[in-house]
């Protein structure tokens, strides 16, 4: 089970780090792997979110989330994205930014930097909105529910989460925005920080709007496909599942597309911390994204969201911090141990608080098992 899915991962993760010390040598060697595990850290909790969406699509589209969403995440978020920050904020054209990152390293980085404080906005706009329509949402299952309860109750009040998240970029952009962090030292980027946010917000909206009408939809397709079957049955001519969830699973695999891209904000402008080199950039950066593919279809295949409850709840706290952390850094850095260690202990402490919460059910189904006895 493991080598089917993480397979792929395994053979580009070999022949990725074999091109670039052939290429490059062995310090691009080192690099390219360094680069790996940092998106692997960074995007755990990506791949835990993505687990609950992906459980909702058949095969066919789970393959799809492996193949063709793997290049737009490699090469659109890993490659062209730096790319175009790069001709965006030069005002030229793709090649003329690519023979820059070659040519100039240090002007290309410069850029990049510049263009960060509109990033960390549109993306942590983006995923502040996630976390925050999961946290008031009445759930039968909480994990913190001295905490959670409350905003359940809270969350009652309508669009409340769109004026919580308005609220946290205006106060982003008078604190943090109007000393933004540049490459040429600190300036206000207070206009760029607000128009920015509200683009993250109105896309997720606009997706997050799809997705759910279309998921919707898919439930309702689900129930339609069965009848479909049956009456198929009688009629000797079968029908194709792939064509009826098609374009239900579609607005979610274009959901997904969108969220991988907001996490990966935060693993690309990390990695200039590392290496100007786009190409290192881009090898390690997609090789750790094709083990977060691998483990999100490991998830939805063991079933481990639904044995481990409380993890989706980690993930969607890391998440919050995720957002929290990309606003703080339009004024201040902040080291990307420190951004990887918050999600990593977020989901671990969902995962130790699932396994004791198994426990405690099997000891109480033990116990009255042994009382019916009596």
């Amino acid at each position: 089970m493991v080598l089917k899915t993480f397979g792929w991962s395994f053979a580009v993760t070999a022949l990725g780090l074999a091109f670039a010390a052939w290429q490059w040598g062995w310090e691009a060697f080192g690099v390219v792997l360094i680069l790996s595990i940092l998106e692997i850290s960074l995007s755990f909790d990506n791949a835990v979110v993505n687990a609950g969406i992906l459980k909702k699509m058949n095969a066919f589209w789970q393959k799809i989330f492996l193949t063709i969403g793997i290049l737009i995440a490699v090469f659109g978020m890993r490659l062209v994205f730096p790319v175009v920050i790069v001709a965006i904020s030069a005002k030229v054209g793709p090649i003329e930014a690519v023979q820059l990152a070659l040519d100039e390293p240090e002007q290309y980085e410069a850029l990049v930097t510049d263009a960060h404080p509109a990033i960390a906005a549109f993306g942590g706009m983006f995923l502040l909105m996630i976390f925050l329509d999961f946290i008031f949402e009445d759930r039968d299952i909480k994990w913190l529910k001295w905490l959670e309860r409350p905003l359940a109750k809270l969350g009652k009040v309508d669009m409340l989460s769109v004026c919580v998240a308005l609220i946290a970029l205006l106060l982003s952009a008078v604190t943090f925005a109007t000393h933004a962090h540049t490459s040429s030292g600190y300036a206000d980027k207070s206009a760029t920080v607000l128009l920015s946010g509200v683009a993250g917000l109105i896309t997720y909206l606009i997706v997050g709007g799809l997705s759910g009408y279309f998921e919707d939809k898919l439930e309702e397709e689900e129930e339609r496909e069965h009848e479909e079957e049956e009456k198929a049955e009688k009629e000797g001519k079968p029908v194709s599942a792939v064509g009826l969830a098609g374009k239900a699973a579609f607005f979610l695999f274009l959901y997904l597309e969108v969220l991988d891209a907001s996490f990966s904000f935060d693993g690309v402008i990390g990695a200039f911390a590392i290496t100007n080199h786009i190409f290192w950039m881009a090898l390690g950066l997609g090789i750790g994204a094709m083990y977060v593919r691998s483990l999100t279809v490991y998830l939805v295949r063991q079933g481990t969201l639904d044995d481990y409850v409380y993890l989706e709840h980690g993930a969607h706290y890391a998440i919050g911090a995720l957002a929290v952390i990309l606003l703080v850094t339009i004024e201040h850095q902040i080291d990307e141990l420190i951004t990887g260690s918050v999600g990593v202990l977020l989901i671990a402490a969902s995962f130790w608080s699932s396994v004791r919460r198994n426990k405690r059910l099997a000891a109480e189904e033990a116990a009255a098992e042994e009382s019916a006895k009596v």
